[in-house]
């Protein structure tokens, strides 16, 4: 199969056949085998009545139906597991992206070689509450990433299926897949500048300036355990080393100095109590290394979702 197309969706129902109908035409003119996978993310309108008629009419249209809603990382990372097509390509629900992006999409993947594909919405029909932060949020992420995408969060992007198959993505880090992507060793990420269409139905998913504050928060784990995710004694040792070092030092420099050359108590000097703090703060840093490695032998991150139904 040469594309599978993953739609996360929630509350969607006016839109979905006009964009299913879209994407088949697109892509059998394209004569590119495909299949659509809608995850209904605990929708309450009608959203997985019309993705059983769309399946019902069009066998490649699959469907999957969360219990309750979980969000957008939980429903691309279910997906994933799923895909058959070479090439991954996901996209909103809400018709803001374009099918017609596909086959040039595809192409990048398989002609250029690019592992990620990230579209960037150059001109966007969003109002400035979305617009602003959004715009912060790139720049916040292009500065503490290292990766030169102008729209990390943009919903439509293609993947070489290894990539998907090999990344984890749970809690809010859909935003940074690019970055798992990276960290993963999937380092050919390429950008294209994509349509952005004005919403016709429903209304936004936006997070607004949530986005913006917990979006370095996520970062800053996903570089973290991308660094020493395998290792962190490397990281906690080190650190517990330095401040045990610097602890044992002035405790050192301390006695020394009362044995010889001070008549004054060591006690009496704040130093003395920066010295113990160093030590304690060293110990405890050496023994989190050890607990994290134990932990990361016998543990690892699951991704357990509740399925209702699946066409």
């Amino acid at each position: 199969m040469n594309v599978s197309i993953v739609i996360p969706l929630k509350n969607e129902d006016e839109s979905l056949p006009e964009l299913a109908t879209w994407i088949q035409r697109v892509c059998e003119q394209s004569k590119l085998t495909y299949e659509i996978i809608m995850v209904d993310d605990g929708s309450t309108d009608r959203s997985w009545k019309v993705i059983e008629g769309l399946h019902a009419d069009n066998p490649a249209v699959r469907g999957i139906k969360f219990r309750r809603n979980y969000g957008k990382s939980a429903a691309l990372h279910t997906a994933f597991q799923v895909t058959q097509g070479d090439v991954v390509i996901t996209m909103d629900a809400d018709l803001q992206d374009s099918p017609d992006e596909i086959p040039e999409l595809y192409r990048m993947i398989t002609e250029d070689k690019f592992d990620l594909v990230s579209g960037w919405k150059k001109v966007r029909h969003d109002p400035p509450s979305k617009t602003i932060p959004t715009k912060l949020f790139n720049a916040v992420t292009r500065k503490m990433s290292g990766i030169a995408l102008h729209d990390f969060n943009c919903g439509l992007k293609a993947y070489r299926s290894e990539v998907v198959k090999a990344i984890e993505v749970y809690g809010e880090m859909h935003r940074y897949i690019p970055v798992l992507a990276k960290w993963a060793g999937f380092s050919s990420i390429g950008e294209k500048i994509v349509e952005h269409r004005a919403r016709q139905y429903g209304s936004t998913k936006f997070g607004g300036l949530e986005r913006f504050i917990n979006g370095p928060l996520d970062l800053m784990s996903i570089s973290f355990v991308g660094k020493f995710g395998k290792r962190p004694m490397h990281f906690f040792g080190t650190l517990g080393l330095l401040f045990f070092f610097i602890g044992f030092s002035i405790l050192a420099y301390l006695t020394v100095s009362k044995m010889f050359f001070s008549e004054f108590g060591i006690a009496d000097r704040p130093l003395f109590y920066f010295g113990i703090l160093a030590l304690i703060v060293g110990s405890q840093l050496f023994l989190t290394g050890f607990l994290a490695e134990m932990i990361n032998r016998n543990a690892s991150i699951r991704n357990n979702y509740l399925i209702e139904k699946e066409l």
